[in-house]
């Protein structure tokens, strides 16, 4: 970390304990919004935190590790929610988790090693007439077949070779 960017740090966290330190349940409020300004919560954000809070760290991580929305590895620049819900799972989503594992070689909750893809699995997206269903981003992509996974993947990558095997 430059000597810039924790110094952004030091003041965010500095604000963020300002703004909830006399209020109940003061650390998950300042951890989501950390994650919020980070898109996970970076260990040195933590320890600050710790000390600003006069808080073990320890607590901190077990706030952080209890709560499945908090992350503690910076997430992918894009985000592939993959459906396992039933619907999906009937008609092949699971075909398709692996395709993209594969073809990314990455596993499900991981980023790839470029920082491009975050694969995640979640249980339903709400398109059980389209399944099965890939999210990419805010962009939804219905009735997916294996063979369309490579082209869905290589729309968000400008060096396909570099990302995807």
């Amino acid at each position: 970390m430059t000597q810039e960017e924790n110094k952004i740090m030091l003041d965010e966290i500095a604000s963020l304990v300002s703004k909830w330190k006399d209020k109940e349940g003061n650390l998950i409020m300042i951890l989501h919004e950390l994650q919020n300004f980070y898109g996970y919560v970076p260990r040195p954000a933590a320890l600050e935190l710790s000390r600003a809070l006069h808080t073990p760290l320890a607590r901190i991580y077990e706030v952080i590790t209890f709560y499945n929305f908090f992350k503690l590895e910076p997430p992918g620049k894009h985000i592939i929610s993959l459906c396992l819900g039933t619907a999906c799972y009937l008609k092949g989503s699971a075909i398709l988790l692996n395709e993209i594992k594969g073809l990314l070689n990455v596993e499900e909750g991981a980023t790839t090693k470029d920082g491009l893809f975050q694969l995640d699995v979640v249980r339903c997206l709400g398109c059980c007439g389209l399944a099965p269903v890939i999210k990419i981003d805010d962009k939804v992509y219905g009735k997916v077949q294996k063979s369309e996974v490579m082209g869905i993947l290589s729309q968000y990558n400008n060096h396909q070779e570099e990302s995807v095997k």
